[in-house]
């Protein structure tokens, strides 16, 4: 979480803490991190949001200086209830809603379950589902679930290097069991049948590269979704936003569009 920003804690249905943070002002922005990964996933692209926008991110249970809660609450379902516990410890009551990877899946709950709470959404680098979605190469799937950094960094940077402002990515605060739970959700999460009940303005951005989550993803998503824009950036991977400035200025002028 952005250091100069004091932690503030929320409470989900299920009692279950969680530690988030607001940064900037104007319209609220809410950002939810990928599988397992804390909030400060996000902190390179703070400077630049929080000059235009309220920024609140905060810590998925089971990550960061948020806390575990019962095993059951692992769903993207249940974390999308996590989100709106937040937007109302915060006394937001609409906010632009953007989500990288999981945090893609868990923005659709969000836009599908809590539609009046969400002005735009943003949905980069996901699926809608494993299952009938477009799956990962067996390869990837190796490199992913090795645990090696230099190979999942392949899969996150054209570069293949372990980028300082990727920490979050390759130190997660997660304990085990808590990632083996965030892995499951994430898996078992299925959306498609539901994607044309989204009325938000949406924008699908992806890296046209990712094979952590295949582009295709993307494509159907973007004809899923009643008048969704799409946004394939050439050559990016699955940290498109942290390597692709493009990203960043492609978001906020959608978001500005919709503020």
């Amino acid at each position: 979480m952005a250091a100069d920003s004091p932690v503030q804690c929320a409470t989900a249905p299920d009692g279950t803490r969680l530690a988030w943070r607001s940064v900037g002002s104007g319209h609220p922005l809410l950002l939810i991190s990928g599988q397992a990964v804390d909030s400060t996933s996000w902190d390179a692209l703070l400077p630049a949001l929080e000059e235009r926008f309220r920024v609140i991110t905060f810590d998925h249970r089971g990550t960061g200086q948020s806390t575990a809660g019962p095993d059951e609450g692992y769903t993207t379902e249940s974390f999308a209830r996590d989100a709106i516990a937040v937007l109302d410890a915060s006394g937001i009551d609409r906010a632009h809603v953007y989500g990288h990877s999981m945090g893609g899946r868990v923005a659709q709950w969000i836009a599908i379950n809590h539609a009046s709470r969400v002005s735009a959404l943003v949905l980069g680098a996901t699926t809608a589902g494993d299952e009938r979605g477009t799956r990962r190469s067996a390869q990837a799937s190796k490199d992913l679930a090795s645990g090696d950094p230099d190979r999942i960094a392949a899969l996150f940077f054209r570069t293949g290097e372990r980028r300082a402002d990727a920490h979050a990515f390759f130190n997660q605060t997660a304990s085990r069991h808590a990632r083996r739970l965030h892995l499951a959700a994430s898996r078992t999460h299925d959306a498609w049948d539901r994607l044309a009940d989204i009325t938000s303005p949406t924008l699908v951005i992806h890296g046209t590269d990712d094979e952590m989550t295949p582009p295709t993803n993307a494509e159907r998503i973007a004809a899923a979704i009643p008048g969704a824009e799409l946004e394939l950036l050439d050559g990016a991977r699955h940290g498109y936003y942290l390597e692709d400035p493009r990203a960043t200025d492609r978001v906020i002028g959608f978001l500005e569009d919709h503020s």
